[in-house]
């Protein structure tokens, strides 16, 4: 899932101090699982701002609502009733939905109230870490189901460095190396000689560095 957490309050208090009117957008999918953006989320973040503009003897006019996604504009098409009452709004959503509400309202100003952060699994309770970089050419049949590109410091095809020492990175004893978990995954799957394979330079052409990607599936376009 997509991880995000919520933007310092003095960020969001500059970004929205123009104005007197909001209307705050959260969104049921990733960000209310990382407990960012959801509906408990808009009425904390709701309830704080107006505090913080009572304390400077203005008043804050807060709309609430949450979408069940705001990256797709069937959902976003739900904020058309409301929109005309905000002075601008607040989206609590990803990057995704934050963009997606800004292209179906282009005359009202738009702020992010959450920073993205990566495409994440979650390891316990209040702790997600990145597993994914969405590089659009997976990997993770030939290396156990672990991912080099979002998992190893120096993105290394072929591990592990001679940074690695007993399993964790150079770059922090907290930071597990990659290549010395999917050598002990591919050695738990009796596949100890698929680590001598060399792995080719990777291709790059379709992850991010070519510019925006966009999937298209013809059986499914109208």
């Amino acid at each position: 899932m997509i991880t995000a957490e919520r933007k310092p309050m003095e960020e969001i208090l500059e970004c929205i101090n123009p104005y007197n009117r909001i209307l705050l957008v959260g969104c049921n999918e990733c960000v209310t699982v990382c407990a960012a953006g959801g509906r408990k989320e808009v009425g904390l973040l709701s309830t704080a701002l107006q505090m913080a503009f009572m304390k400077e003897g203005r008043t804050l006019e807060v709309k609430e609502i949450t979408l069940e996604r705001q990256c797709d504009p069937e959902y976003v098409e739900e904020l058309v009733t409301q929109i005309d009452q905000a002075e601008a709004v607040l989206s609590m959503a990803c990057g995704c939905g934050v963009q997606e509400i800004a292209k179906r309202y282009s005359t009202k100003p738009v702020f992010p109230a959450v920073n993205t952060k990566f495409m994440g699994a979650s390891e316990r309770q209040g702790v997600w870490a990145e597993r994914c970089r969405g590089c659009g050419d997976c990997l993770l049949g030939l290396t156990g189901g672990i991912c080099p590109i979002a998992r190893c410091s120096k993105r290394l095809m072929n591990g592990p460095c001679g940074g690695s020492t007993k399993g964790k990175c150079e770059i922090s004893p907290d930071v597990d190396c990659a290549w010395n978990l999917i050598w002990e995954r591919l050695k738990a799957l009796g596949l100890e000689k698929k680590y001598e394979d060399i792995t080719a330079a990777k291709d790059w052409r379709p992850s991010w560095h070519g510019g925006p990607r966009r999937i298209i599936r013809e059986d499914m376009a109208e």
